[in-house]
């Protein structure tokens, strides 16, 4: 899953942000999607809003918390002139995306997945669950949607992740992957609700909003 809605630009460092009162009808509502799964293992980048998240859907769990699956980091806005934070919020996410390329002038595609394909690998390799639960972000996501069906540091950028969505991945002893479900939003089952966004869409309008308005 990816976390449910957050705000960001509120005053707060993206790691500490904690979930609105939306994005908790959204947690609860995945919660009623996943009814009566019995999870093995509720995983978490530790981030306040992936807890939180968890916690709504199974909220007797123990969570763990790999901090190396947190969001993908971006880089310094302040400073930077607004038409170029549109120009790469609106491009972050679009077709494949090179390695080499820097979310909002911060990390890379790469450096994404040095961190996260490892953490991927540790908990597949452990042979003692059978269904476990990711509550984790939007990039990352992408960065183990793009593994499974790929195979390769191929990242696919358009793996559209809305805040609470479920994705449903099968996988077996050799690391052979099937995807069953992407993107799935309980509380918009076909995700027809509008505006019709995508999260950096959002993200970009949040930016407007916390501007006062105006590019």
């Amino acid at each position: 899953m990816r976390h449910a809605q957050v705000r960001y630009f509120q005053g707060l460092h993206p790691h500490e942000v904690t979930l609105t009162d939306e994005g908790r009808e959204q947690a609860r509502a995945a919660g009623e999607a996943l009814e009566g799964i019995a999870f093995d293992r509720v995983i978490t980048s530790g981030l306040p809003r992936t807890v939180e998240t968890a916690l709504a859907i199974v909220p007797d769990a123990e969570v763990e918390e790999r901090p190396a699956l947190r969001e993908i980091e971006s880089g310094e806005l302040r400073g930077v002139a607004p038409e170029n934070v549109q120009a790469m919020m609106s491009t972050a996410f679009r077709g494949i995306v090179p390695n080499e390329t820097r979310f909002l002038g911060g990390e890379t595609i790469g450096e994404l997945f040095d961190r996260v394909l490892p953490e991927l690998d540790e908990i597949l390799a452990d042979d003692g669950w059978d269904v476990a639960l990711l509550v984790l972000h939007g990039a990352v996501n992408r960065a183990i949607l793009s593994r499974a069906l790929t195979g390769t540091r191929t990242f696919l950028g358009a793996f559209e992740q809305a805040p609470g969505c479920i994705n449903v991945l099968d996988v077996d002893t050799a690391g052979s992957f099937v995807v069953r479900a992407v993107g799935y939003t309980p509380y918009d089952p076909v995700s027809v609700r509008a505006p019709r966004v995508t999260t950096m869409e959002h993200l970009w309008q949040e930016y407007l909003d916390a501007r006062g308005g105006s590019p």
